[in-house]
């Protein structure tokens, strides 16, 4: 998944099925790594389709969007930050995992064998099963994990809302596989189990009959992201629901779900989505007394706390009465469009940035990064009405106007470029 230039052509149908899973052995089997598509890339423009197709249709059930516009954009925005850092190196889940197969495999599987690729599917929902349980179970890991559960909607484009330091743990319960599963098996399945996981995040889809038995679903899903107290810890599953029923975490959807954290974070800024919980941490830290505590504050639940049990009480968590309303920004609607515009366009510039990288110096790079990050800051700002959000947007409008007139940027319009040349 490296060289663009060796990676095999995707169809269409392919883009689509890739989706739901639905893919057969013998169009998704390579040899080498470089040869596997990059099939989350090529997906993108299905999942803006999909996330129009879900308004669209929230419009015409219910007589409103499924959702608000400003946690559609932070959930977009986690994602984006979440992928900037593969502008400068290859995921540590594939690095990690080629490492363990060049010096510690013990048998090499065909990879062009079906058996192999089917033993890769169950190998890999079984890793995400465990990776994802330890993610709430453990204090530190979910420190990353939150980012995905802090919307308190519950939408496609909350499958986007993903953690920049998620992926620095969930390796570790991957790289078992590496000691027989040729690592071009592994990328592809590590990609298409992500992607499955996009369209369960709907209220738009009930009830899948006798599929609910087998395959994670948006009704389990949805329970997984409620903070009724029914709803905690449950449903860890990513393609196939049966870890959850043979270990023993399955729920099913009953009352209303009430989605996001048991503790609102009430902010549409970026670095507090992303890191909130990790300040949390570092001040419980210091303000728990004891080494085998302080301890515990890392390693246990995120609701242990001393004399607890390690993952807390039930009854501490808040209980949910189904009238909540989610926390949703003050701003105008003439400021909202302007965010919603500003928004489209680094997102147009965020998909150039990654079809151009393989021509861009390292630092026209790192100045894209950071000029991301600061439009995406500037928006979370303006959303959260803060007082230094005009500030910070001047800021921003003039490190634009500075890094098109070097070179590292590029305007949109021909007229505003001819204007700075001069």
């Amino acid at each position: 998944m490296k060289n663009p230039e060796a990676q095999q052509d995707v169809s269409v149908s392919q883009r689509i099925r890739v989706m739901f899973y639905v893919m057969k052995p013998s169009e998704t089997s390579f040899q080498t790594l470089e040869e596997v598509p990059d099939y989350v890339r090529k997906a993108t423009p299905f999942f803006i389709s999909l996330m129009l197709l879900e308004l669209v249709v929230g419009w015409i059930r219910k007589g409103k969007p499924p959702g608000g516009l400003d946690d559609a954009l932070t959930s977009m925005s986690a994602g984006i930050v979440s992928q900037l850092p593969r502008l400068f190196y290859r995921s540590i889940e594939l690095t990690s995992y080629v490492y363990i197969w060049e010096n510690y495999r013990l048998i090499s599987l065909p990879w062009d064998s079906p058996w192999t690729w089917y033993l890769t599917f169950l190998g890999v929902d079984f890793g995400y099963y465990w990776f994802h349980r330890m993610a709430h179970e453990v204090n530190i890991m979910w420190a990353g994990h939150q980012t995905h559960h802090s919307s308190e909607g519950y939408n496609l484009s909350t499958a986007l809302r993903q953690s920049v330091l998620q992926i620095y743990t969930s390796w570790i319960f991957y790289s078992p596989l590496a000691l027989f599963i040729p690592p071009s098996v592994y990328a592809v399945h590590l990609q298409f189990n992500l992607l499955y996981q996009f369209w369960i995040h709907t209220e738009v889809i009930d009830n899948l009959g006798p599929l609910e038995l087998i395959l994670n679903t948006p009704s389990h899903h949805r329970v997984h992201h409620g903070r009724n107290r029914y709803c905690i810890d449950k449903n860890f599953a990513g393609t196939l629901i049966i870890w959850d029923r043979i270990f023993g975490t399955f729920e099913a959807e009953n009352e209303k779900v009430v989605y996001g954290l048991t503790h609102p974070i009430n902010t549409f800024e970026p670095f507090k989505v992303q890191f909130h919980h990790l300040v949390n941490i570092w001040t419980t830290f210091w303000a728990t007394p004891g080494f085998f505590n302080k301890f515990s504050v890392i390693f246990k639940g995120p609701g242990w706390g001393p004399g607890k049990p390690r993952l807390g009480l039930i009854e501490e968590i808040p209980e949910v009465e189904g009238k909540e309303v989610p926390f949703t920004s003050s701003a105008s609607q003439l400021l909202k469009i302007y965010v919603l515009v500003q928004f489209t366009l680094i997102l147009a510039f965020y998909e150039e940035t990654f079809a151009d990288k393989a021509v861009l110096s390292q630092v026209s790079l790192l100045l894209r990064v950071c000029f991301i990050i600061l439009t995406l800051t500037s928006i979370g700002f303006l959303l959260d009405q803060r007082p230094k959000a005009a500030v910070l947007e001047t800021l921003r409008c003039l490190v634009f106007l500075g890094l098109c007139r070097a070179g590292h940027l590029k305007p949109c319009f021909s007229s505003l470029s001819f204007a700075l040349e001069n």
